[in-house]
């Protein structure tokens, strides 16, 4: 078993406040002048932004129990709160952008897999990206809160370009709108409420307006939304921790054991248990 190891923000001494541009030998260094161990189970309070260049090898990423290969060329983003594992670092060369959550104004929803962006889009996310790499290292032309407000500008842009070069575009959620708010709640009191109607009467929206803004964020309800983000945690502490499923379920909110069991069987298919076992290659006894 392997626990989780929560990684605050720390830039670079020269990084422009609220983000930094590193390649993958400078991550590996990083990590270990912080002891930690970058194959291991890592959840970061800020965004991740990787790029594995296009004459690179590819790179193995999990990202909350889902491996995905970022291609050469392709990009993947982490957000803030994920717990991710690097594969082969050293196998591969590229780029990471890390910025902390609101350096840019509003954040496009994130691609789930890696992104190759193809023909004139990829042209676009290219020069997007040398334009915001050349510009964070030209430190002393400008102030320094000049300077921040150029990168948060370039930052935004190659988000948007990222947002756009896959096959579909992403779907358009209203920055303060009814799901905004709700995901924010669902993040904050998940342990504390499964309920959508409480949900909804804490931020002053029916349910069914909850349900409509959630459907057309994620094509999923609001309480699949929210039962997704329970058994997430749930999977987390079952993996990442020796604590009991008792434990395990009192510590999402639920007042007997065998209700969490039930609820997990239900999403999961296995018993909370039974899904440890199969993720720590264990047999069951």
């Amino acid at each position: 078993m392997t626990e989780i190891t929560d990684v605050a923000y720390r830039p670079g001494l020269n990084a422009p406040i609220g983000m930094d541009v590193i390649d993958f030998a400078e991550l590996r260094s990083r990590a270990r002048r912080r002891e930690i161990d970058l194959g291991g189970p890592q959840r970061p309070d800020f965004h991740h932004l990787i790029h594995v260049h296009a004459d690179a090898d590819p790179l193995r990423h999990t990202v909350d129990f889902t491996e995905h290969v970022i291609p050469p060329g392709g990009w993947l983003w982490v957000r803030p709160g994920q717990v991710h594992q690097y594969g082969a670092l050293t196998r591969s060369r590229g780029t990471i952008v890390i910025w902390r959550p609101g350096f840019v104004p509003v954040d496009p929803p994130p691609p789930e897999t890696p992104v190759l962006p193809a023909g004139a889009r990829r042209n676009a996310v290219d020069l997007a990206l040398r334009h915001l790499v050349c510009d964070y290292a030209d430190l002393g032309s400008m102030t320094l809160e000049a300077h921040n407000r150029s990168l948060r500008r370039l930052l935004e842009v190659l988000l948007l370009r990222l947002a756009h070069a896959g096959s579909a575009p992403p779907p358009s959620i209203p920055s303060g709108g009814p799901f905004e708010r709700f995901r924010d709640a669902v993040e904050r009191d998940f342990t504390r409420t499964h309920r959508v109607a409480d949900y909804a009467a804490g931020l002053g929206y029916s349910t069914r307006t909850l349900t409509r803004a959630t459907l057309s964020a994620t094509g999923r309800s609001a309480k699949a939304y929210l039962d997704d983000r329970i058994i997430l945690e749930a999977k987390r502490l079952l993996v990442h921790t020796d604590r009991s499923s008792a434990d395990v379920a009192r510590h999402l909110g639920f007042t007997a054991p065998g209700d969490f069991s039930k609820f997990f069987r239900k999403h999961d298919g296995r018993s909370p248990l039974a899904f440890r076992a199969e993720a720590r290659g264990l047999e069951l006894t």
